[in-house]
């Protein structure tokens, strides 16, 4: 069973980041520095860990006032569609209420739009570029 929760120190941390180059960088042709933008120490990381102890899911959470940004999902090619991505915006949500946000935005690939409406959120304004990649913003409110 994949154990869902915050990253439990400087290691997972790594490891998160570590997942996300293979995805961003390797898989998807991101430049690093694109995904490298220094606002990981201010962050909230959450990861999947497989029973073996390796981090196969990540997303980050960033706060601005009453918003929760989502950034940086991502989940490891073997562990794909077990419903990972959906358990990291569970914990997103719990995150998100815990902290007394009003709302949390991402901006989310076209590829995985539908994922993020499966969770709550909705599309707001037009598509854009993002490292060369098709995104929307997206938006959850709590009320």
């Amino acid at each position: 069973m994949t154990d869902v929760r915050r990253a439990s120190g400087p290691d997972e941390v790594a490891a998160a980041i570590a997942l996300r180059a293979a995805v961003f960088v390797d898989e998807q042709g991101v430049p690093l520095e694109e995904d490298l933008d220094g606002r990981d120490g201010e962050a909230l990381h959450l990861v999947a860990v497989a029973d073996d102890g390796t981090v196969v899911g990540t997303c980050r959470l960033l706060t601005d006032g009453a918003t929760l940004k989502l950034g940086r999902m991502a989940v490891a090619p073997a562990a794909r569609r077990r419903g990972l991505g959906l358990r990291l915006l569970e914990l997103a949500d719990a995150e998100a209420g815990a902290s007394g946000a009003e709302r949390t935005v991402l901006a989310a690939q076209l590829t995985a739009l539908g994922l993020y409406e499966r969770a709550g959120y909705a599309a707001r304004g037009e598509v854009f570029l993002d490292a060369g990649i098709e995104h929307v913003w997206m938006e959850k409110r709590y009320a």
